[in-house]
């Protein structure tokens, strides 16, 4: 879930960044009429996230490059598989290459990293969730891509909801008077959730009557008392330390989301080239 006019900005950006002021080899190297065909491909198996974006970076450098794009985002491919195929001015398809293959490389390795997380917990009422640990300006891709893989957004901003921390819970002296801060201007469609590291928490923040009680940091079997406290009353966000080696016991206790920021933190980029088609 992105905008094209928003990401046309950060196109701007990224190439400028990769070129400065010229592509130094392709203008001493390359005739301005020499004509080039290439072939974006997987050199790995993958989840494709962010192919309409990489087109998009061959398109705003030179809108007479002609794109083809073969897959899907979401798509699951094959190591070998032609992601896309560009022809074309050499000079502007060897110049914008680089930044293309930065960007795609980046959110399909999101989107593997999720996948991942969201096959341990195939099973379980769990859904996985991202957090808003992501590159700055590249959020909304970064989240894209984490959809691209199985997994759901959390908040996309701080403007997307209520979310009372410890820090928050210190400054108003109490969950209950946080909540009641916040639920007499709260617009009336916007989701309060609280952020809670004991039972006791837990028990406050239920009778306080928010939307979802994040469970931070917890022990497996606290998460166990937790979810029998709450008895589906409200949404159960488990957070904090979730790695792949420990996802399965915490879906298994009966929360309806895990979060995590290794799917975007600690994603690997994926192997993807361009070569002659």
């Amino acid at each position: 879930m992105y905008d094209t006019f928003s990401t046309d900005r950060l196109i701007d950006q990224w190439l400028m960044e990769d070129i400065g002021g010229c592509d130094l080899t392709v203008q001493t190297m390359i005739g301005k009429d020499e004509r080039g065909a290439f072939v974006m491909n997987a050199r790995e198996p993958m989840i494709v996230a962010g192919i309409d974006v990489a087109a998009q970076v061959f398109r705003r450098y030179d809108p007479t490059l002609e794109v083809k794009v073969a897959v899907s985002d979401g798509e699951r491919v094959a190591s070998g598989a032609i992601l896309a195929r560009v022809s074309g001015s050499a000079r502007s398809l060897l110049t914008a290459e680089r930044t293309a293959l930065n960007i795609m490389q980046r959110l399909c390795g999101i989107a593997n990293e999720t996948a991942r997380y969201v096959d341990a917990i195939a099973g379980t009422r769990a859904r996985l969730i991202d957090s808003r640990k992501t590159t700055p300006g590249l959020r909304m891709l970064e989240k894209h891509a984490v959809s691209c893989g199985g997994g759901l957004n959390h908040r996309l901003g701080l403007d997307s909801g209520v979310m009372i921390k410890d820090n928050h819970i210190a400054v108003c002296g109490s969950i209950s008077a946080a909540v009641e801060r916040a639920r007499k201007v709260l617009p009336v469609l916007t989701k309060l959730e609280v952020e809670c590291d004991r039972l006791d928490q837990v028990s406050e923040a239920l009778e306080a009557g928010v939307d979802v009680i994040m469970l931070d940091n917890m022990s497996v079997p606290d998460m166990k008392k937790a979810v029998e406290m709450v008895n589906g009353r409200t949404k159960i966000e488990a957070s904090g330390g979730i790695r792949l080696e420990t996802i399965r016991p915490i879906a298994e206790t009966g929360v309806d989301y895990i979060s995590t920021s290794k799917i975007t933190q600690a994603a690997v980029a994926v192997d993807i080239g361009l070569d002659e088609a």
